[in-house]
C-alpha cells in the first residue's frame, strides 16, 4: 500500500515570528472525524492546516507545489489539498495549472475542459481550476515564459482566498513562481530522492529568496495492512 508519506517538517516563513500576521481561521469548521477517514486524508487534512493555518507563521495564501523528480506528477495531490480547502472553509479556492511541460493538470485529472474558452471555471463548490493557458496563452506553440505571464500568473492567484499552484519539477520557472506567491512546498519522492539534492535545492532556493515552506515524502510504502497500520 502505497500513499502520500506524512509531512517531514515545515521550513520558518521568510518574515520573523514577530512579524508574523495571523491568519482568521473562524470562517473553517472542524474537520468531520469519521471511520472511514484513511491514512491519506489525515495527512492531507493535517497538511492542509499546518501549511495554510499555522498562527506562528506569516499569512500562506498561495503556495506551489513542485516535485523534485521529474517522473512524479504532483496534480493528484494538489487536487486534494484545494478540495480540503474547499471542503472545511468557506473562501474560494484555486487549483492553478502552473506547469510548463507535459501534460495539462486538467488532462491528468481526468477534468473535462468548458466548451467555451473561460479564464477559471468550477470544478466543485468554492473550487475553481485555472489552466495553464489563462496565464500562459503561448503555452501550446511553446513560445518561452515572459515576466508578462509570470504577473498575469500573480494575478490569477490573487483571485481566490487561497490558490494551489501545481508546479513543474523544480528548475528555473519553479523558483520565479515560488518568487510570485508565498513560497514554496518540495514534494520528494521516497527511496529516489536523493538527500544531498535536497539539501542543495534548499540551499539554492535560500539564496534567492524562496521561501520554503515544507517538504512532502510521495510513494512511501507502508510494509503493514492500513488497518493494522492504524493500530500500531
Amino acid at each position: 500500500m502505497s500513499t502520500f508519506g506524512e509531512l517531514l517538517r515545515y521550513m520558518p516563513a521568510v518574515a520573523a515570528e514577530e512579524d508574523a500576521i495571523p491568519i482568521d481561521v473562524g470562517k473553517c469548521a472542524k474537520a468531520a472525524e469519521t471511520p472511514t477517514v484513511s491514512i491519506r486524508d489525515e495527512q492531507i487534512h493535517t497538511l492542509v492546516q499546518q501549511l495554510f493555518f499555522r498562527h506562528e507563521a506569516g499569512a500562506v495564501r498561495n503556495v506551489g507545489f513542485a516535485p523534485v523528480e521529474a517522473s512524479l506528477s504532483t496534480a493528484s495531490l494538489c487536487l486534494d489539498v484545494v478540495k480540503a480547502l474547499a471542503e472545511e472553509c468557506s473562501y474560494n479556492v484555486g487549483l492553478i495549472d502552473a506547469s510548463i511541460d507535459g501534460s495539462s493538470v486538467q488532462d491528468e485529472l481526468g477534468i473535462q475542459s468548458p466548451k467555451y474558452e473561460q479564464v477559471a471555471w468550477p470544478i466543485g463548490p468554492h473550487l475553481w481550476l485555472v489552466p495553464r493557458r489563462s496565464w500562459w496563452p503561448e503555452a501550446e506553440r511553446r513560445q518561452p515564459v515572459t515576466d508578462q505571464n509570470l504577473d498575469r500568473l500573480r494575478e490569477l492567484m490573487t483571485e481566490f482566498d487561497f490558490s494551489v499552484a501545481c508546479c513543474s519539477p523544480v528548475c528555473w520557472i519553479t523558483e520565479r513562481i515560488g518568487l510570485n506567491c508565498d513560497g514554496l512546498v518540495l514534494v520528494l519522492t521516497a527511496n529516489k530522492t536523493r538527500r544531498l539534492v535536497a539539501a542543495q535545492i534548499k540551499e539554492r532556493m535560500g539564496k534567492i529568496r524562496v521561501a520554503l515552506l515544507g517538504t512532502i515524502l510521495a510513494e512511501r510504502v507502508f510494509p503493514v495492512p492500513q488497518g493494522l497500520y492504524r493500530s500500531l
